[in-house]
């Protein structure tokens, strides 16, 4: 009964966040916390998963014509070597779960808001894209998230991309992202056990059907809206208790 409940909720936060563009790291990262399991697994199973929903919201955004090369390079190229060295780095549990906590209320805030931008778009300055994709690396690595509930509110709120090209740059931006801090982890990540692959399975679904639908069809803000919620319980969860 325990392993369906966890599988059933990996499967609906892959749904959620790759409607939007993203891997659902932090949806999984909650769904951990509340089971209550060890950081040493939490980090590495999270980045895991969302290599495969991204890799999913990454191809149907750049199928549908939602993705900017221009604007994912630089931030990319700053961020990834950030990510390798936060996926080495280790932080005490109390401290760890703390900074887990206040990403988690961030995620929600993502979520939960309705962004959008359909003025003309203006391209980022290189200097300042490098300068916030290396912040947006090295804590999505130390975390275990691909840096997408970040990114994706920037790009919008100064008018850099439009919302579904958000969604595409960020998409792709949280695979290199995920990636990168998995190979600064892997050491963990040889520890998981086989049960991952169930788990890996129901987010490979969830991501298909998210990503297929948000790329084309909807916007499931209510349904974020209630996925935020939990992020928040997860996330003062961390920080208090």
């Amino acid at each position: 009964m325990f392993e369906v409940l966890v599988i059933t909720a990996i499967f609906l936060v892959a749904l959620l966040y790759s409607s939007v563009g993203h891997g659902g790291a932090s949806g999984y990262l909650a769904v951990m916390a509340f089971l209550a399991v060890a950081p040493n697994v939490t980090r590495p199973t999270a980045l895991l998963l969302n290599i495969f929903v991204a890799s999913l919201a990454a191809f149907q955004f750049y199928r549908a014509k939602h993705f900017d090369w221009k604007v994912f390079l630089p931030f990319a190229a700053a961020s990834v070597p950030f990510a390798f060295i936060g996926g080495m780095m280790y932080l005490p549990t109390p401290i760890y779960k703390k900074i887990l906590g206040v990403v988690l209320i961030v995620a929600a805030l993502r979520l939960a808001w309705r962004f959008s931008v359909e003025k003309e778009t203006v391209a980022p300055k290189i200097w300042l894209a490098f300068a916030i994709g290396a912040i947006i690396g090295l804590l999505s690595g130390l975390v275990g998230v691909g840096g997408g509930i970040f990114l994706t509110p920037v790009l919008l709120l100064t008018g850099w991309a439009e919302t579904k090209k958000a969604a595409g740059v960020s998409a792709m931006f949280i695979l290199v992202n995920s990636i990168s801090g998995i190979l600064g982890n892997y050491a963990q990540v040889a520890q998981l056990q086989l049960n991952v692959w169930f788990w890996i399975i129901a987010a490979v679904a969830g991501g298909i059907i998210g990503s297929t639908l948000g790329s084309r069809y909807f916007d499931s803000i209510n349904l974020r809206r209630i996925l935020a919620l939990v992020l928040v319980i997860a996330g003062v969860k961390l920080i208090f208790a």
